[in-house]
């Protein structure tokens, strides 16, 4: 079986051709829109949407031909129907329900969120029930993977999301979008303890996350040494690591009660798995990888470049999800929230993005 798989949620246009054999990955291209973007410090939805209704044909065509197979090879088209800018997602939904129509083939609507879920799944075979800590731009989650289409979620952001504090932070120290690779190169360089910005929720029960007052905490301390044009170069070094250490304190700290209540709930489960696009970040795997060894669980983070968005992960989801038969009919909305856990209690904040 291979499945055709469309990613344009966001700012990356990205399709890949998987298969349920190994190599699973028969093709996988992402044409990246970095530069439509950097100039404006930040993803405009307009924008990325053109972006994706410009190349997707082309990238569609370059991935059958790289995994040197024709339409009659695929058996099912996978695109992402939310959650993430609407107008990007329905751009890579009506090509995929096109091709479905045209072909007589599955279409099969994947949450975005699911895709990055099952992305250890795809290189690992990680067994049902594992604790899955998804962090990117927009989002981030405690969540219990169940099964395919089975998600309990543990923990959510009442406000912004880590990605979000590592693009803001970037912004505000002056290094450009987007911030997240940026700050952990200098950090690398940077001394964590110089400047003392909060762990958010520190000592709070529950699995919850909030970053916006480390922002906050951040811009003032920028602003009490003159504003970034005043900072030396080692201070910028110092404050991009002292934010990436405040991130990842805060993260280990709420996994760590995630982690006591999947160990109650599910004691069969084995692995911790990190996944999105801040998964890619070195230091916070190397948090999460310690933590999962002080609790005897096994630690997986997927390839970077299958942590960032991809369209792998869709199409593996579909392959998931149409071995379930869970195919979707062609009068799928486009949905720009889709929470995994649609029952899951609201977060104890206002704002939480789903």
């Amino acid at each position: 079986m291979q499945i055709l798989g469309i990613e344009t949620s966001c700012d990356e246009t990205a399709v890949a051709i998987v298969g349920d054999r190994h190599p699973r990955i028969r093709a996988s291209l992402v044409l990246s829109q970095l530069a439509e973007h950097e100039r404006f410090g930040g993803i405009v939805p307009e924008v990325a949407a053109r972006a994706h209704l410009a190349h997707l044909d082309r990238l569609v065509s370059r991935a059958l031909a790289a995994a040197g197979t024709g339409w009659d090879g695929i058996d099912g088209i996978a695109a992402t129907g939310g959650p993430g800018l609407i107008g990007g997602v329905m751009v890579g939904m009506m090509l995929a329900k096109s091709v479905a129509l045209a072909r007589g083939l599955p279409f099969l609507a994947i949450n975005h969120l699911e895709g990055h879920a099952l992305t250890a799944r795809l290189t690992d075979d990680v067994p049902f029930p594992f604790l899955l800590l998804l962090v990117s731009g927009g989002h981030c989650q405690l969540l219990v993977v169940e099964g395919v289409g089975h998600y309990c979620r543990l923990g959510t952001t009442v406000d912004d999301a880590a990605g979000e504090c590592f693009d803001k932070g970037a912004k505000l120290l002056g290094l450009g979008f987007p911030g997240g690779p940026a700050i952990e190169r200098l950090a690398a360089e940077g001394n964590a303890a110089r400047f003392p910005l909060p762990r958010p929720l520190k000592g709070r029960p529950g699995c919850d996350f909030s970053f916006s007052g480390l922002k906050t905490a951040l811009r003032e301390t920028v602003a009490a040494w003159g504003g970034t044009d005043a900072l030396s170069n080692r201070d910028v070094a110092d404050l991009a690591a002292g934010l990436q250490a405040a991130i990842g304190d805060a993260m280990v700290e709420r996994t760590t009660h995630a982690i006591r209540k999947f160990r109650q709930r599910y004691p069969t489960g084995s692995h911790l798995v990190v996944a999105g696009g801040v998964a890619a970040n070195r230091a916070l795997r190397a948090a999460l990888s310690g933590l999962a060894a002080r609790h005897d669980l096994a630690f997986l983070a997927p390839p970077p470049e299958l942590c960032t968005d991809n369209g792998a992960m869709i199409a593996w989801a579909g392959l998931e999800r149409l071995k379930a038969g869970l195919a979707d009919g062609l009068d799928f909305a486009p949905r720009p929230r889709w929470p995994l856990d649609p029952d899951a209690p609201r977060a104890m904040g206002a704002g939480v993005k789903a």
